[in-house]
């Protein structure tokens, strides 16, 4: 007869601290700092593993073991100098900057035609001096800001029609789908495609059109695959890699030895094998490779939480906050930036093809670095409109460069004036209503 009581009395700490989770999850700025706080470990660890990955290489073909790593540390200054001001600016800078940045990116896809070099196949990047410009990746954020905004518009009513999503909305993404392929980058053209379908979906599009849309786009992809024979090859190295282990299914091969070495817990930071001119491109495309020789599947597995929680972040601003560009933004973004996470991981475990982007926020290059980190401090922004942060933030006070400011005379702390309350307008279908 005491064993109900003792039950219960054995579930009051469990219950304790899942009130207290619940109670975490509903602080007005969870999402701000947890995306904050992910975003800094995930570039933490991939500035340490772009060392790892690239001492040797740049050892050899360099004056010094620290020459990417340097390149890597600028592009992330610069890159969280842009996110810093990102978070600063207003929804209405972001609706507005979306046509500019698509008109910039497509000017981009085009130039690299003309004054683009080709490399392995692809002809991806402008080289100015040694600034390397790689116009498909900010062309992700800008299809991002243009199709939440276009959007946003035709639903000002409170309803959208899903047929009107055709005009614009299908014909744009088409033609920056179309300029990315033409210079045989298979892999954006997935990423921009994730976001095309997260914008549909967020709307209440039918799940006819998904199945249209998705079988257009696998015929699309079988015959460019039959048309150009590097990528039927890579196709074959796919499917069959220690078949082809000394040609198409080489880097594949490297890339599950590097797997398969780090066992569970790894062999130690800076004690990758694979990394020793083995696996091609070890601090950019294969480094999630190089990260689970040294850290094992223990480092993997947290990677990829982290990735999540990014996720789960970003998905969390969009059901929380009423605007609906925000809401079709803040999704946009998550598929973006967790879409290619997943690309490049199936791509270095051997469940996708490799196609050649790299993993977010963790590997080697600016041109991929700075348009991602733009986007998180979007989120940023955004995750200061849910219920309750701007009187959280207000109720804080300044911030530590403010009250420096003051320290030294170049500021004054004032009273801080109440925010003043927002209208709000909420995203419906036709037939579904909210969106979330």
């Amino acid at each position: 007869m005491t064993s109900e009581p003792d039950r219960t009395e054995d579930l009051a700490p469990l219950r304790g601290r899942l009130a207290r989770l619940r109670e975490l999850l509903e602080r007005p700025l969870f999402s701000y700092h947890l995306l904050l706080g992910v975003s800094a470990l995930l570039m933490a660890l991939g500035l340490m593993m772009v060392l790892s990955a690239s001492s040797i290489e740049a050892l050899q073909t360099r004056e010094s073991a620290f020459a990417l790593f340097g390149r890597q540390l600028i592009s992330m200054a610069l890159g969280l100098m842009l996110m810093w001001i990102c978070s600063r600016l207003p929804v209405r800078f972001f609706r507005q900057a979306g046509y500019p940045l698509m008109a910039l990116a497509a000017l981009g896809l085009v130039l690299v035609f003309f004054i683009g070099d080709e490399e392995l196949g692809a002809q991806r990047w402008i080289y100015i001096g040694e600034l390397t410009v790689q116009p498909s990746e900010p062309a992700k954020f800008a299809l991002v800001l243009w199709g939440a905004d276009l959007l946003a518009r035709k639903a000002r009513n409170g309803t959208i029609e899903w047929r009107n999503l055709f005009i614009p909305l299908m014909p744009g993404t088409a033609l920056m789908a179309v300029l990315v392929m033409l210079g045989s980058d298979l892999g954006t053209t997935i990423v921009l495609m994730a976001i095309f379908l997260s914008l549909l979906w967020v709307v209440g599009a039918p799940l006819k059109l998904f199945g249209g849309i998705l079988a257009v786009a696998t015929l699309a992809t079988i015959v460019m695959i039959t048309t150009e024979g590097y990528r039927s090859d890579r196709i074959e190295g796919w499917l069959n890699p220690w078949g082809n282990a000394d040609g198409t299914g080489y880097q594949a091969v490297q890339g599950q030895i590097a797997m398969g070495s780090g066992g569970w817990f790894g062999l130690g930071l800076g004690s990758s094998r694979q990394k020793w001119s083995w696996l091609p491109h070890a601090e950019s495309d294969f480094i999630f490779a190089i990260l689970g020789e040294e850290l094992g599947l223990m480092g993997t597995l947290v990677v990829i939480a982290l990735f999540g929680l990014l996720g789960y972040a970003g998905l969390r601003v969009a059901t929380r906050v009423r605007d609906p560009f925000v809401r079709l933004a803040s999704a946009a973004a998550v598929a973006w930036i967790a879409g290619q996470a997943l690309v490049n991981i199936g791509a270095v475990i051997g469940v996708l093809p490799i196609t050649g982007i790299p993993l977010p926020l963790v590997s080697y290059g600016g041109s991929a670095l700075l348009p991602t980190l733009s986007a998180l401090g979007m989120l940023l922004s955004f995750a200061k409109h849910e219920p309750g942060a701007r009187e959280a933030l207000a109720a804080r006070g300044p911030g530590p460069a403010a009250r420096a400011l003051s320290w030294l005379g170049l500021g004054a702390l004032g009273p801080t004036r109440r925010p003043r309350p927002r209208k709000t307008t909420s995203l419906t279908t036709r037939a579904k209503g909210p969106i979330w």
